[in-house]
């Protein structure tokens, strides 16, 4: 292998729809009756046509050891399935991955956590899973607590009566001080506090600096254009773009995979959130009619945001907006709070709809997505996210009347505010 870490060679999975998904919480009984009629249903599938979906096709790459690869693409795409196949837990249909070291992964809340065992219990396990002699783990054991940020008072604790925040907490806190030379990560760093976030990314960062091999899933793209070099985007289970990450990015963002001026959320219990709140709609309205997907520079533009709010406290959450251009940069940020209206507003159970205007002349031309959120705070929790939810296109045709006015030339910058300007002469002094 040399100096490669991972190798994929034309991993393809395909899975059935409607086929059974195990035995796990069943009676005896059952798995016996399950186990006499699979023949008979194996038979029929092949008479009748079993519908299949194929959740990656002839996927292939190397990494080489000590790189980061970013994994990107819209839900669906094959990223989560991908991180399964490399990290063992589905085997592929077809094709071979191999993976040259020790590999700790981190795919979903508590992945690897017994729920019956305490957090120091299952801190160790973990280790032991990895491969780690029990002085090691000791050895690194105040490091892996004192990141996690779990109270003492909870360490011995079963895992299964921590919150999401805590198992995600922990798990990272795991996966990353047990040295594995391999790492793999999904879009787990969205749930739970933003502060812990940011000490993730930065951890992340810290891990591709000491040499090891890093495969980072995240649909949040300023964090992909910091961390790695290199990105695959996927689509419907194909590798659509491999290469520099700026440019899978730009290739991602240009592209209609998946975005578009509104998403909605018909299912309650398959949206974006928690039980504090879960997104309903989020909605691109240009003031005053027109193309939604295509904004004219001068036009005022609405962004609606619908959420379904279960019974939390006094104060109902915030919704937050982010604002991001094609290269990932951050615009601005806005939350409803900024109106003392909106924050004295009571939470009780219901739909609240919460709507942001964006004064025209103020975004520069090119490609905007917007990141929705449902959060409350102290401590800060994002109970509903959606990362690039919606996006639209700023263009600029004015003749005059615009910020431009009648230059040709390139107009840098990432907004491009009308703002008043006042000027006047006077007379020279003797």
């Amino acid at each position: 292998m040399g100096d490669v870490a991972i190798r994929a060679t034309g991993i393809s999975k395909r899975y059935r729809l409607g086929q059974d998904g195990g035995g796990h919480g069943l009676l005896l009984s059952d798995v016996l009756s399950s186990a006499i009629r699979a023949p008979f249903r194996r038979r029929r599938a092949a008479s009748d046509g079993e519908p299949e979906f194929w959740a990656l096709r002839d996927v292939s790459f190397e990494v080489p050891v000590g790189a980061a690869l970013g994994v990107i693409g819209r839900n669906g795409a094959g990223k989560s399935t991908l991180l399964k196949v490399l990290s063992r837990i589905t085997a592929p249909t077809t094709g071979t991955a191999e993976l040259h070291g020790r590999v700790a992964s981190l795919l979903e809340v508590g992945t690897g956590f017994h729920p019956e065992l305490s957090g120091v219990e299952n801190i160790y396990l973990s280790g032991a899973v990895l491969g780690m002699r029990r002085q090691e783990i000791r050895r690194k054991f105040e490091e892996i607590v004192d990141f996690s940020g779990i109270e003492s008072q909870f360490l011995d604790t079963p895992v299964k009566r921590y919150s999401s925040g805590m198992q995600v907490r922990l798990g990272f806190a795991v996966a990353a001080h047990l040295e594995p030379e391999i790492l793999l990560i999904d879009e787990v760093l969205a749930v739970g506090d933003a502060k812990f976030q940011a000490k993730c990314l930065g951890k992340i960062e810290e891990i591709g600096e000491t040499g090891r091999t890093v495969i980072f899933v995240s649909h949040n793209m300023p964090a992909i254009l910091r961390l790695c070099s290199r990105a695959i985007l996927l689509d419907h289970g194909r590798v659509v773009t491999d290469g520099p990450t700026h440019q899978a990015v730009r290739t991602y963002l240009e592209s209609d995979l998946g975005r578009s001026s509104e998403r909605r959320w018909t299912d309650r219990s398959q949206a974006p959130g928690d039980d504090v709140a879960r997104l309903k709609s989020i909605r691109v309205l240009p003031i005053g009619g027109g193309s939604p997907e295509e904004i004219e520079i001068r036009q005022p533009i609405d962004i609606e945001v619908e959420y379904w709010a279960g019974t939390l406290g006094s104060l109902r959450p915030s919704v937050n907006l982010a604002f991001y251009n094609d290269e990932g940069v951050c615009l601005f940020i806005s939350n409803d709070w900024q109106g003392r209206k909106a924050h004295d507003m009571a939470g009780r159970p219901g739909v609240v709809r919460s709507t942001c205007r964006i004064p025209g002349n103020f975004l520069a031309e090119g490609r905007v997505m917007v990141t929705a959120a449902v959060s409350t705070f102290n401590p800060s929790i994002a109970h509903a996210l959606e990362r690039d939810a919606v996006a639209f296109q700023i263009v600029d045709r004015s003749q005059g009347d615009g910020v431009r006015g009648e230059s040709t030339n390139e107009w840098p910058g990432v907004i491009r505010p009308m703002l008043d300007w006042h000027t006047q002469t006077r007379d020279l002094e003797d």
